[in-house]
């Protein structure tokens, strides 16, 4: 039966990924990387690097494919993702049919941790639940660039005994800004702080573990439009970014 390795590679640094990342790599005959485009490239570039570093036997394939558009700007976002989804999901199927034998073993890596807002599990079931071909899936945990975050700045996540959240940028627009403690902000593709509290405290960090890493700190209220003015400059340089932060309110 076909296999298929869902591996957590962090957030950039080819050091991220663990030993048990690399013994699945290296079980592997074939890893799936979906193209964005060129201004993206620079993703599958560090996958390829990953590959080149750890792989210890030859004859692994890396086989590209291009990733299916998605309405950014959707009137329902629900059913957009379910389109772009099902799409994606028409694609991994043909892939693993098309590229790995029946007793072969392919990989997915995922930025971050596949557990943590990344849809290639998801895809990966509804392949599976079609039926048409049959795998198996096992899946390696990697470090999040919630921890990454946190770990750059030398801070934890929390004040004691007090939960953490973690949110999306569209989901905290909807809700008004409102952050009544701790709060991961992820996929925040236009960060403008709209509504929020001045007084909050921002930890903000782009590349994360990379040589590219940049980091800002302080009240949101002062550093606001230096981060957003980095986050611009960054990614007109490298043509994608990835970043996340952490807000915290005033201390009671």
């Amino acid at each position: 039966m076909r296999t298929i390795h869902v591996i957590g590679i962090g957030t950039g640094n080819p050091e991220h990924l663990t030993i048990q990342g690399i013994r699945a790599l290296n079980a592997t005959d074939v890893v799936f990387a979906l193209d964005k485009g060129e201004a993206k490239s620079g993703l599958n570039a560090v996958r390829r690097t990953i590959c080149e570093r750890y792989r210890e036997r030859p004859g692994c394939r890396f086989v590209e494919a291009p990733d299916p558009e998605r309405d950014r700007r959707p009137a329902h976002y629900g059913v957009a993702v379910d389109d772009w989804h099902a799409a994606r999901a028409d694609l991994y199927e043909d892939l693993i049919a098309t590229h790995l034998g029946q007793d072969e073993q392919g990989a997915f890596l995922v930025w971050g941790d596949p557990a943590l807002y990344d849809s290639t599990l998801r895809i990966l079931e509804r392949v599976r639940t079609c039926g048409r071909i049959d795998f198996k899936v096992s899946v390696v945990p990697g470090i999040t660039s919630v921890q990454a975050l946190a770990a750059s700045h030398r801070i934890p996540l929390h004040r004691i005994g007090e939960p953490v959240r973690i949110t999306t940028g569209r989901r905290l627009r909807e809700e008004a800004g409102a952050v009544e403690g701790a709060t991961v902000v992820m996929l925040d593709g236009d960060p403008r702080f709209d509504g929020l509290d001045p007084d909050l405290t921002i930890h903000w960090g782009a590349y994360l573990g990379t040589p590219d890493e940049i980091l800002s700190a302080g009240r949101l209220g002062d550093v606001a439009d230096d981060i957003r003015r980095l986050r611009a400059e960054a990614r007109q340089r490298h043509g994608w970014i990835m970043d996340i932060y952490l807000l915290m309110p005033p201390e009671r």
